[in-house]
């Protein structure tokens, strides 16, 4: 199990060198037993650090906003930043670095096990108490984990109250890092994709009966795209609202800018947007489960990206995010690759 303690220490060591800018990490909500992103600057902050089975985000997300605020600026800090990564937050890395996107040197990762547990799904948490609100929730001992309810500790097995993309995660330890904090226990799923294998069932007219109910629900709040750590254009071709301007951009320029996705969130529309972020995510998408999770009308998005995944880790045998060195899956092709979609 993860130290915390241990992780202070090095979180202090590394700050206290000056070799990062920051480090991002995940703090408490006040007494609440929920985290959100902590920014630490100061040695003296790292208290502020927790990890705990409520550390669901992605936080390898806003190196897209430190990049951006660096090409800002006249002369920037060019320190890395400094990040606390789970296994999947690691398989994003990989991603960002075969994409030429990032340079190894920008980030400074100190990896996290989450061993034989991983980050709990609330609604599955909520329907354990009983609707009743967890005061804190920690890592426990042999696969479980603590909850602290009315002052009254109750030990829960870990795979009763998990979010589904740790049980079936293919890599509960970080793939790549500078230090990494606990055990590298894999979890073994007893079926990588049983999340999708009910939908697999489904003939085609169904599942398109299926999506068009699931899109129908969307707001267009775009919570899926700016939390995913694989969008990181300055322009987003399905985001009508996200372009690039400078400041040689003239008004007619932004006026006669081609929208392929209007904003109106119109059943089409958002057809539109979720099929163009899947393809965009094929190959690419680590199954950190973010998107789904923050989307305020709960559309199964994992579904849709994992069964991308699926499809090219059995039509290429292409595994997402484990090795920085390979190019990406679109970007090559081997001579014997199935070629059955040529018509």
């Amino acid at each position: 199990m993860v130290n915390l303690e241990q992780l202070k220490e090095e979180a202090k060591k590394i700050l206290s060198s000056g070799k990062i800018k920051y480090l991002i990490g995940y703090e408490n909500i006040g007494a609440s037993w929920q985290v959100r992103p902590a920014f630490i600057c100061r040695p003296e902050d790292v208290d502020r650090l927790v990890w705990t089975p409520a550390c669901f985000h992605n936080l390898t997300r806003f190196i897209h906003d430190e990049k951006r605020k660096r090409a800002r600026e006249k002369n920037p800090d060019l320190r890395p930043i400094g990040l606390i990564i789970k296994g999947c937050d690691s398989r994003s890395i990989n991603v960002l670095l075969q994409e030429k996107y990032l340079e190894r040197n920008e980030v400074y990762l100190i990896g996290v096990s989450c061993e034989l547990a991983g980050v709990i799904d609330e609604t599955k948490l909520r329907n354990h108490l009983g609707g009743l609100k967890p005061e804190k929730i920690l890592f426990g001992e042999k696969d479980t984990i603590k909850v602290i309810v009315n002052n009254e500790e109750r030990e829960i097995p870990a795979p009763q109250i998990l979010a589904k993309r740790c049980l079936e995660c293919p890599a509960n330890y970080p793939v790549i890092a500078d230090i990494i904090l606990g055990e590298k226990i894999k979890r073994n799923p007893t079926d990588r994709y049983k999340s999708i294998s009910q939908y697999e069932k489904m003939s085609g007219p169904e599942r398109w009966a299926f999506w068009l109910e699931q899109f129908s629900r969307c707001l267009r709040c775009y919570a899926c795209r700016s939390v995913c750590p694989m969008c990181y254009c300055d322009e987003c071709v399905a985001d009508s609202i996200a372009f690039a301007v400078t400041a040689e951009t003239t008004a007619e320029e932004k006026a006669q800018k081609i929208r392929w996705v209007e904003r109106n969130p119109e059943p089409s529309e958002n057809i539109f947007f979720h099929l163009v972020r899947a393809i965009h995510l094929a190959g690419r998408c680590v199954d950190c489960g973010e998107c789904e999770r923050v989307c305020p009308v709960a559309i199964p998005l994992r579904l849709l990206n994992q069964k991308m995944e699926k499809e090219a880790k059995e039509l290429f045998g292409y595994e997402v995010g484990f090795d920085a060195s390979q190019p990406p899956l679109i970007a090559c092709f081997r001579d014997n690759d199935p070629q059955d979609f040529i018509r």
